[in-house]
Order: C-alpha cells, then sequence, then structure tokens
C-alpha cells in the first residue's frame, strides 16, 4: 500500500512546486495510482476524507464546460482543488479536448504549496478507480475485457485492468475505425489478444468485464447482451443526460457508486433512478464500503456487478499529491516563491 505523507516541508512555506505534464507522466505509475485511489475510497468509506459539491458549468464560450472538485483528507492530511474541463475544439489546435489542473494546500495553514497539470493524471486515476472496482468486484477468472469506446481514456483502462486481472483477449468497439486501429496497437503491444468488432452487442456478450467511456447520451449497452457473472465498469457518465446503459440493466446489477448522490444525478444510475427502476436502496454500498470490508461485494459468480464512476476530487488529490512526493524526492518539478 501507497503510504500517504504530509504535502509540505514547513520550512518552505514560501515556496510553490510546479509540476509539469510532462514531469506528471514520469512520476505516476499506473501501480502506484491504484494503490493510492484505493487508500482514498477506503478513507472516504471511514469518514476520514470528505468530497466537497462539486461546481461545473457551461462556459457559454468555445462550447466548453468547466469545472471545480473539491475535498479534504483530515486523517493524511490532504486538501485541494482540481480545475478545469472539456474544449471540444481543442484537437484542431493540437491539444487536448480535456484540460486540467489540481492545486494542493498546506493543511496546517491553508496556503498552496503546489500546483500540478492533471491530464494525464486524471487517466491515471479514473484507470485506477475502474481497475480497483475490477479487483474487489470481477470474478477471479475474468480473462475477456470488453471496452466501449477507445477514445484517450481506453489505453488507461487496459493497462489498469490488466494490472488487476489475467486479462488475455480484448474487445472493443468504437464508430471510429481510426480509434480502434490505434487502440488495437496497444493491446497488441501487451502481448493480448485483439478483436475489433463493429456490433457492440458481439463486444459484451462474450466479455467477463466490461468498461463504458464514451460521452454518449443513449444507451449503448442493452440488459440481454450482457451474460451472468459479468463485472461492469460504466465510467463515461460524469454529467446530466449523459447514459451509457440500459436502465434494465443497471436495475438488474448488484449495485456500487463512488459517491451515491452522484450516481443518481449525475452518473450512470440517473436514468434508472429517473424511471424508477432503483431508489438509494438499491445500491449495496459504495466501492469505498467493499475496500474497508463495510460491505460484502460480489455474492457469487451469477451476479452482474456494476460500479458507476462518476469521479471524485479525492482521487485527483491523492495522485497530485504522489506526484508532489515523488517530485521533491527526484527534485523534478519548478520551485517558485509564492
Amino acid at each position: 500500500m501507497v503510504k500517504i505523507q504530509r504535502l509540505v516541508n514547513h520550512k518552505h512555506l514560501n515556496t510553490m512546486r510546479i509540476i509539469s505534464e510532462n514531469d506528471a507522466r514520469q512520476l505516476v505509475s499506473m501501480h502506484d495510482a491504484i494503490e493510492a485511489v484505493e487508500h482514498c475510497f477506503a478513507a472516504m468509506a471511514r469518514g476520514h476524507a470528505r468530497n466537497y459539491p462539486v461546481v461545473r458549468e457551461v462556459v457559454g464560450y468555445q462550447d466548453a464546460v468547466f469545472g471545480v472538485k473539491t475535498g479534504a483528507d483530515v486523517q493524511t492530511p490532504l486538501l485541494g482543488l482540481k480545475a478545469g474541463g472539456y474544449w471540444p475544439h481543442n484537437s484542431a489546435r493540437g491539444h487536448t479536448n480535456h484540460q486540467s489542473s489540481t492545486v494542493l494546500f498546506d493543511p496546517e495553514t491553508g496556503r498552496a504549496c503546489a500546483v500540478v497539470s492533471a491530464n494525464y493524471l486524471t487517466g491515471v486515476r479514473t484507470g485506477a478507480a475502474s481497475a480497483i472496482a475490477t479487483r474487489w468486484l470481477a470474478r477471479p477468472d475474468s480473462q475477456v475485457l470488453a471496452i466501449i469506446g477507445t477514445g484517450a481514456q481506453s489505453a488507461y483502462q487496459l493497462h489498469a485492468t490488466a494490472a488487476v486481472r489475467p486479462i488475455r483477449q480484448v474487445r472493443a468497439w468504437d464508430p471510429s475505425l481510426e480509434n480502434l486501429d490505434r487502440f488495437g496497437a496497444v493491446v497488441r503491444s501487451l502481448g493480448l489478444e485483439f478483436v475489433a468488432e463493429t456490433d457492440r452487442r458481439a463486444a459484451v456478450s462474450n466479455a467477463d468485464i466490461v468498461i463504458t467511456t464514451t460521452p454518449s447520451n443513449q444507451a449503448l449497452v442493452e440488459s440481454t447482451w450482457v451474460r451472468p457473472g459479468t463485472h461492469i465498469s460504466a465510467m463515461g457518465a460524469d454529467t446530466r443526460g449523459k447514459q451509457e446503459l440500459d436502465p434494465a440493466l443497471v436495475a438488474r446489477c448488484a449495485l456500487f457508486h463512488d459517491v451515491l448522490a452522484q450516481a443518481i444525478s449525475i452518473g450512470e444510475c440517473q436514468h434508472a433512478y429517473a424511471a424508477g427502476l432503483i431508489d438509494e436502496t438499491s445500491f449495496r454500498g459504495s466501492l469505498g464500503d467493499v475496500v474497508a470490508e463495510l460491505c460484502p461485494g460480489r455474492l457469487d459468480a451469477t451476479e452482474v456487478t456494476l460500479f458507476d464512476g462518476t469521479g471524485v476530487a479525492l482521487q485527483d488529490l491523492v495522485v497530485a499529491q504522489l506526484a508532489l512526493r515523488q517530485a521533491e524526492q527526484q527534485g523534478l518539478g519548478t520551485v517558485v516563491d509564492y
């Protein structure tokens, strides 16, 4: 387990460390991110850590959506925020569409002590959250992974899932053949079999683990396609209106969330909840509850389990803290007066 240490050396309270995107990629591995985010889930379940209300707004400029997520862990201690969003026209300018930065504060004084570029780290922590759900909820013998949506997040999901289950085959669907080809090359580079599917049903019906990671606003996976014993990580829905799964499929599953209020308002479960197919009591618990052994995960080999991953501030903060600690040890980043 990754040991969480204090954020700042109080001899340097007048400085701030700035960690670039390139440095962040060097400093945080998928393995370490999985361990740090797992610690975060358990801390949330035990009441040591809390996410504050999310601000998420349509900017009204460049078709952008902007949000701020904040939170704190009083035991670590840890305090900070991630700000950023989605700029859909960035790819034409040579930038990634998702842009974000994390600011960490010294919990003792409230002083800002680090700014960490969070584009790569957002991908890593999202993959890590899904992998933790797979580690605790998927059948141990799961070997076939289906990924619906092979955009930028898919490679993170692949690496993270392969770290926790003995994956031998990856089946994928995407409306973009270019995305599928690019993702297939990543899969084969890991020595795994890759099957590019033109039909979503074929991908899903043969899988032990299904991960959805799209910006869809309509159901892409039907209940009848999913065989008993499958684990699903629904990672795409994080805004009102987004949807990847048939509400009947959601209602059929053993349900787990990162934050209940988000799952039923902006997550994959919002549609089944609005239709009255599920309510708050339909959830077995949070993923943190399972990690902290406060509630059971999968009960038998035939259950269909679903993790609704909406994303929370503390996941971003723990990976940023990990980057900061490594940067301090390795002398990376830029230290400025502040």
